[in-house]
């Protein structure tokens, strides 16, 4: 199956940072695209959507659609043959209820997509947006890996209600998708593993976990010093390339880890200013690790997040992603360079 054929695409969790990169590239070739929404009349939150659409090739349609309501998917669902489940919860800070506010919209969002799946014949793929934190949950994790790298065959096993619950409520997701997916023959399941994702954004919104670190980053937050903390990162196109590519390529299977490369904050805030000069406040030391451990509760983080994760590297396996979707990665310098230009075009800084 190749991006030539068309099809009718469900993409949930529309307006969101990643999904709105897949439509765009749905349909500037040409899909036809149902794409859900808490509410069709809030135009603000989706001009953007209808602004692609308008010069593009493909054509979309809004739905209404609540993650915690059941049935709610089933008009969106109609004729479809292949679902792009992202909608899901990203939140890491300010979290008083994660068992609310996290697991049960991760959880019960998945099972009642899957369900409205099971009822609608046409569908016969779910591509399905996981993380990697449901393939590890934190840094020193890596320590317990026989090749020193995280593979799509590990699994989280240390998150939990009480620590890294939004890696556990993804784990948790992606669990039950694939046991839905093992108790039937008639649609197949491809699930996306990202890291934490960067690059421009469509809209001006602020309320991104990344586009909130990264706007924190050129405005100063950490121009004192930067802790010891590696992500594995990954533009935001080549995300949403990877869930287009999961969708049409008829061989896709399993779960494909995608990360282009592991850098600190400091290794983020070099490559930036390798382009910008001293245009921003970036952050030229290492915080040690004994001072963020003494702040980490003034800077919204728990000291167990601080012992399990400040001063451990993160490395990635990201071959499959390369073999099974044919995926080339953006270089890190230009995925944080472009995601400056759009926050400082949008007026954010």
């Amino acid at each position: 199956m190749s991006t030539e054929q068309t099809q009718t695409i469900l993409v949930t969790g529309a307006t969101g940072y990643l999904a709105s990169w897949a439509i765009k590239q749905l349909l500037e070739q040409g899909q036809t695209v149902h794409a859900t929404v808490r509410d069709v009349n809030a135009q603000q939150k989706h001009q953007h959507l209808l602004d692609i659409a308008e010069k593009a090739s493909g054509t979309l349609t809004l739905f209404n659609a609540d993650l915690l309501t059941e049935g709610s998917f089933a008009e969106a669902m109609t004729g479809c043959d292949t679902v792009i489940h992202m909608a899901s919860p990203f939140v890491i800070s300010g979290i008083k209820d994660p068992q609310q506010q996290l697991i049960k919209p991760a959880e019960e969002g998945t099972r009642n997509v899957l369900a409205q799946v099971e009822k609608t014949d046409t569908v016969k793929r779910v591509v399905l947006t996981s993380s990697v934190v449901s393939i590890y949950g934190d840094s020193c994790d890596l320590l317990d890996t026989q090749q020193g790298i995280f593979t799509e065959a590990h699994w989280n096993t240390t998150s939990s209600v009480d620590h890294q619950p939004y890696s556990l409520s993804k784990t948790l997701a992606e669990k039950l998708a694939w046991k839905m997916n093992g108790e039937q023959t008639r649609w197949d399941l491809v699930v996306i593993n990202p890291g934490f994702i960067m690059g421009p954004s469509l809209t001006n919104r602020k309320d991104s976990t990344s586009i909130d670190f990264m706007r924190g980053l050129l405005k100063g937050q950490y121009k004192t010093g930067a802790p010891d903390l590696a992500f594995g990162l990954v533009d935001v196109r080549d995300v949403a390339n990877a869930h287009v590519q999961a969708a049409f390529r008829s061989g896709a299977t399993g779960r494909h880890i995608l990360v282009a490369q592991s850098p600190s904050v400091l290794e983020m805030a070099s490559a930036l200013r390798e382009e910008f000069g001293s245009k921003y406040p970036l952050p030229s030391k290492m915080l040690p690790k004994w001072l963020v451990w003494l702040v980490a509760p003034m800077a919204g983080l728990t000291r167990k997040f601080v012992k399990n994760n400040i001063g451990y590297p993160l490395a990635f396996d990201n071959s499959y992603s390369q073999k099974d979707l044919g995926i080339e990665y953006r270089s890190i310098k230009q995925t944080l360079v472009d995601h400056a230009n759009q926050l400082e075009k949008d007026g954010l800084l």
